[in-house]
This record gives structure tokens, sequence and C-alpha cells, in this order.
């Protein structure tokens, strides 16, 4: 039950899954060729418009987003026979599972056992409801045991398992030592999953929404107009999950015999598939990376100077094709979709706005404890540790906890309304709500940092000073309510766009295909790859649906909240600085964007002190200057002495000597 597939391909099965995975390739890369075109126009066209005034009132944490590190031992069922036998586990920054043989050879820097990539795993913590998975995926191994057949999963030594199982991937078996440890690592593993899985979701790169959309016109010229989870993880992923769905009846008729002469151990021939399809699909989004970079750079050269005669005849042509599709669209919107279009928005909404609710709620706590300790004149190092949990929130999954189950809950309702529509990415909408309320979050902890460090001065005693707070906290709770309310819209609107355009474009599917060459004509003669007929028909279906969606959402949210939303945040959840958008090994930047996220001590130190005195006048425990765009301590704090500087990836504008405050 390791990382590595113990049961290797042939040079035929190699052969083969080279071949489908090259022929995916071919069929898919002009697909995104031309949505890389049109994602250049529709970044020049923004670029032209009037903008508006940018209208996110939180500042933007310039962290990037992670997990919290993990580690600890477990219990591990592996090798041939699967025993259960002790490792030490590490779930690193990334989202990446690591396990060793003991805590030595980590600490010692030695290879691990096994690694994996958490994208696409579930997290299981019931044995029974592990095995009833087991016995629904392979229905015909679940009655081939016989009494002689130890069944090592019925074997527990402990009472507290871990199972991660992936629909593609060999499965993994772990056994914390009590429940508190059981649950610290789901908590752990699941962030770790959703960090894996939404890192296309996050980018703002404009390829990374050329991705997307190619991957959905990909589908939709195969047949499948339905939206589901295959989109979460990296574009190497995304393409390795597409084929694989189409390899897995196959796979599964060749691994069922084996299965029954080794029961219960999932899919090992599935896993090797697995390893290789996404090798070859890496290596081929590689190799097209320096076309993609210069195909960008050639459609910003080429579209540019022509934007303005290219977006009136896209103007036109959609005014034709509104014409020609207005009847069957609205026939299609009153049925089905005029029926439930109202019940899974409010669904929607009140997911989001329970999760929000909560965010606002820790956030709100989290200033009170920050005051009530300031104004107690608290000693340095109960200040100190305060200061590094509320800075530390936002990434903390106990306490995030509570927000994220509010989107959890919502699950099995939100499944059961948007299947109908052939819509089966519900994990997706939770990974997005909870994403949302992270972010948010971590927003409003910068933004009341950053306020706290420039109204707190030397001329404040600790009353004063509490006072300030108090008015930083009023004004951080009031941007939060608007970005809050903002961002909720806007996500809702966009989600709801995912459920019902693929379902609406099926339906009118063949009278597109009898329609749309009369208009083509029009549209070739522009000669640009970013103006397409299908994209122009798309855009208009879009707008129309989009407006049933809005007057949804103003019923849902109030006139009021709609007409007062604030449209000009940008819609990518994160800012993902120096990012490269091919994902091809899930995460590029891990060499320097994750090890600046990640619990790393600086070389350079500082020593705050902060005297216990209630007659001390603070000079800001929160004061520090900027260079750059990135935070730096600064010396000249009224604070003399030895310092400490925190940690880069948290703002140096708090308390610290040396190390965090231990974890409790």
């Amino acid at each position: 039950m390791g990382g590595r597939p113990s049961s290797p391909l042939d040079k035929r099965q190699q052969q083969h899954v080279t071949d489908r995975v090259d022929a995916l390739l071919r069929s898919f890369l002009p697909c995104y060729r031309g949505q890389l075109a049109a994602s250049v126009l529709r970044q020049v066209a923004c670029e032209l418009s009037p903008q508006e005034p940018a209208g996110c009132q939180l500042l933007r944490s310039k962290k990037l987003p992670r997990v919290r590190e993990h580690r600890g031992p477990l219990v591990h069922l592996r090798g041939h026979p699967p025993q259960w036998q002790p490792v030490f586990c590490v779930l690193r920054g990334d989202g990446r599972l690591e396990w060793f043989s003991h805590r030595e050879e980590y600490e010692d820097g030695g290879r691990p056992l096994g690694s994996t990539a958490l994208t696409g795993y579930t997290v299981l913590t019931c044995q029974h409801e592990y095995l009833s998975l087991l016995d629904t995926l392979c229905p015909d191994a679940s009655g081939a045991h016989t009494q002689e057949e130890a069944d090592p999963l019925l074997e527990m030594p402990v009472g507290c398992p871990l199972f991660l199982q992936h629909p593609f991937r060999r499965h993994l078996c772990f056994s914390a030592a009590t429940r508190e440890a059981q649950r610290a690592w789901r908590l752990a593993l699941q962030g770790g999953i959703r960090l894996r899985g939404t890192v296309l979701q996050r980018s703002q790169a404009p390829a990374a929404w050329a991705f997307l959309e190619a991957v959905r016109l990909y589908r939709q010229h195969q047949g499948h107009f339905g939206d589901d989870d295959v989109t979460l993880g990296s574009d190497a992923e995304v393409l390795t999950a597409v084929l694989m769905r189409e390899l897995l009846p196959a796979l599964r008729a060749q691994t069922l015999p084996g299965l029954i002469r080794a029961p219960r151990f999932p899919l090992p021939l599935l896993d090797a598939v697995h390893a290789a399809v996404l090798a070859r699909a890496s290596a081929g989004l590689r190799a097209f990376q320096p076309e993609k970079d210069e195909l960008l750079a050639a459609l910003e050269r080429t579209i540019r100077p022509d934007v303005d005669q290219m977006l009136r005849l896209r103007a036109r042509v959609a005014g034709r094709l509104r014409a020609e599709v207005q009847g069957p669209l609205e026939s299609c919107l009153r049925g089905k979709v005029a029926v439930q279009l109202p019940r899974i928005t409010r669904t929607l909404v009140s997911t989001v706005e329970a999760a929000l609710v909560a965010v606002q709620t820790l956030l709100a706590r989290g200033m009170d404890r920050l005051s009530r300790h300031l104004r107690g004149s608290s000693s340095g190092a109960q200040l100190r540790k305060e200061v590094y949990a509320f800075g530390e929130m936002p990434w903390d999954p106990e306490l995030m906890q509570i927000c994220y189950q509010e989107a959890e809950q919502s699950r099995g309702r939100l499944g059961r309304l948007v299947a109908p529509f052939g819509f089966l990415g519900t994990q997706s909408l939770v990974f997005g709500a909870q994403d949302l309320a992270q972010q948010l979050m971590a927003d409003a902890v910068a933004t009341f940092l950053q306020l706290a460090d420039q109204c707190l001065t030397t001329a404040l005693d600790c009353d004063q000073a509490s006072r300030q707070l108090e008015k930083v906290r009023a004004r951080v709770l009031k941007k939060f309510r608007s970005d809050s309310g903002s961002a909720r819209r806007r996500r809702v609107r966009g989600w709801l766009l995912g459920i019902f355009l693929p379902f609406v474009l099926s339906q009118l599917e063949q009278r597109r295909r009898a329609e749309l060459p009369a208009f083509e004509a029009d549209v070739l003669a522009m000669g640009s790859p970013a103006l397409t007929i299908e994209g122009i028909y798309e855009d208009v279906i879009r707008g129309v649906l989009s407006q049933r969606i809005d007057g949804e959402l103003k019923k849902a949210l109030g006139a009021s909240d709609v007409s007062s939303t604030l449209d000009g945040c940008s819609e990518a959840p994160w800012d993902q600085v120096g990012a490269d958008l091919n994902l091809a090994s899930s995460f590029p930047a891990e060499s320097r964007a994750f090890t600046d996220s990640l619990c790393l001590p600086e070389s350079s130190s500082f020593h705050w002190r902060l005297a216990v005195s209630p007659r001390h006048k603070p000079s800001s425990c929160f004061r520090s200057r900027f260079r750059g765009g990135v935070p730096q301590c600064s010396s000249r704090s009224a604070f003399r002495g030895d310092m400490h500087s925190p940690r880069r990836w948290f703002p140096p504008i708090l308390p610290w000597s040396g190390q965090p405050p231990p974890r409790e």
C-alpha cells in the first residue's frame, strides 16, 4: 500500500498509454491555443474598457496559500504481503505527504520510503465506510474472500484509521495512536488536498482561465457537457484525470481478477497506468511551454492593434445570433432551469453566507483577544504568543475548521439539486467556498495588522493604544462585510453559470450545429484565432443566462445588497506572485514560492522587549517598515535591545524572541 506501483506495465501497455496520451494532446492543444487567443483578447478588451475604482476594501494578503506542516508517527499498511508497520509521516507545506521508516531518518535528511501529492484524494476515518467503498468499487471481489484469507484491514492495531482514497491511484492506509492525533492528521490532510486541488482556480493568470475553458470545450466535443471535479489539480493532473476517465472501464475489467486473488487491495494496475499517464502528460505540457510563450507574445502583438475592429465585429455577429437563438433559449430557460434556479441560488448563497459569518465571528474574537491583552499589560511573552496566534489564524486548520464545516454541510443537498443538470462538481463548490473563507480571513488579518501598525505610536499608553485598536477593529469589520458581500455575489454567480451553462448548451446543441455555419463567414474573414463563431455563440448564451442569474441573486441577496456590491475586486482568490502556469509537476514554484511560505526561521534577527509596567507607553508592537513590498523589521523601534526578526512569510510587525511560541 505504498506510494510506488508494485505491478509495472509491460512494454505493450506502456506504448498503449503513450499513444493515448499523445492522441489526447493532439486533440486538446489546438483547443488550448484557441482559448489562449481568446484570453488575450479578453485581457486587452478589459484594459481598454472604462475601469471602475477597485472595490476591495481589505488589503490583499501577500502570503501564498499553504498548508501548515504537520508531522508525527503513524502506522502504515504496506509491504508484500501488506502488514501494519510504524512510520514517521510528514505533510509538507505544498500538500505533499512523505513517510519515513523512523523520525531520525527524517531529521537526518534521508530519503522517504514513499511520497505522494494529495491531489484528488479523499480522507476517510471510518473503517466500515472504507470497506463498504471498496465493495462498491469492486463488487465482484467483495464476495471472493475465504475464511483462510486474512484481511489486514480487519486486524487494525488501533481504532484510529486514516484512509486516503483516490479514484485512479493506489489507496493509502494509515492509523494514528489516539483520536486527537487522528483528528489533527485528518484536518491537515484535508487542507493539503484542497490546496493541491484548487491551484488553477486560484490562479490569476489568463492562461489558467484559458486552460480550464479548453478542458471544458474539449470534453464538450467528446459529448460530455456536465461539469465535474476533473479540473481539480494542476494542468498535467487535470489532463491525466480526463484520460483516466476514458480508460477506466477497460482498466477495471483487467483489474478485477487481480482483486479477487488479492482481496481488498485496490487497483495496482490502475495506479501504474495513472503514473505513466501523468508522466507523459507532464512531459507533453513542458514541451508545449516554449510554444505557448511565443504564441502569447505573438497574440499580444497582433490582437492589440485590431482590437476595436474585432470587438465591433463580435458585437455585430452577437446581435444577429441573439435574434436567432432568443426563442429556443427562452423556451429552454422556462423549463427545468426556471424551476430549480431559485432553490440552487438560495442554497449556494446560504452556504457561503454561513461560512463567512463564521469567519467574521472568529476574526472579531481574535481582535478582541489582542485588545484585552494589550489593555491588561500582558507580559511580552504572552503578547508575543497572542499576536503570533492571531497572524496564524488563516492557516490554523483546527480554528478554520469551524468555517470549513459550514461549507461541507451543504455538500449532500447541493449534490442532489445540481445532479439533474449533469453537474457533478460539488467538491469544487465546497473547496471554492472554503478557499474564499480562508482568503478573506487572511486579508482581514493583514489589514488589521497594517492599520494597527499605522495608528499605534510611542506617544500612547496602554489604555490609549487599546482604544485605537478598538477603532481599527471597527474599520476592519466594516471592510470585511463589504468585501465578503461582493465576493459572495461573484462566487455564487460564477458557480451558477458553471452549473447551468453546460446544461443549456447541451439542450441547444442540435440547433447550434444547424445555425452556426451561416454566421461563420463573417468571423473567418477577420482571420484571428481569438474570434470564433463558437465563442461568440457561447457568449450570447452566457449573457442571457447571466441576466436570469442576476435576477435570482437580487431576490436572494436583496436589492440593496446587490446594488451596493463592488465588482472591482479581482475574482481570483490568491495573488500567486511568481507562480508559473505550466504546472506540469503540479507546483512549479515549489523550490522557491512554497519554501518561502513554510515555517523556516531566518538567520538575521532582532530582539523585541516589552515593558511590563502599566505606565509603559508602547511603541507599537505592530510597527514595521516595508521595502519593495516586502516587510522588513525596523531597527529604529522604540524597543531597544536585542531583537529577533520573524519568519519571512509572516509580517515582522510583532513582538518576537527567536522562535514563535510553542504550540499547545
